[in-house]
């Protein structure tokens, strides 16, 4: 499995890339892999406000839908227009292209309080 060390995880598996005063937020490698083809992705709303630990959205595969959770709390300025069509980016490419939305966070640290790639990893 591949989990960059310059990304921070929760233990619901999503990962977090601070991208200025933003944080872009995805599912890992791991919960892709494990979710098998995504069909589908449900992104929060732009502009709702979300709590670090809440549903923010769901991700549907092939084999099963599984919720994402917030892993921080603020608010949805972005959300990933490609994967309404093509939800695969997130298997393909689940840190890059694959990124689901981005968060103008109440506080940076929520960011702090995350898992390095590490502590993610010994966890699974």
């Amino acid at each position: 499995m591949n989990h960059p060390s310059e990304l921070k995880y929760a233990r619901t598996h999503e990962w977090v890339r601070i991208e200025g005063d933003l944080v872009v937020t995805g599912i890992s490698d791991h919960a892709q892999d494990a979710l098998g083809d995504l069909v589908y992705v449900e992104a929060p709303d732009v502009g709702q406000h979300i709590t670090a630990g809440d549903q923010a959205g769901v991700v549907e595969s092939v084999k099963t839908a599984s919720d994402i959770h917030a892993p921080v709390s603020g608010t949805v300025v972005e959300v990933n227009p490609n994967l309404e069509d093509d939800p695969d980016f997130v298997n393909d490419s689940p840190y890059d292209k694959g990124w689901i939305y981005k968060i103008k966070p109440d506080s940076m640290a929520d960011v702090d309080a995350l898992l390095s790639s590490e502590e993610y990893e010994s966890g699974l």
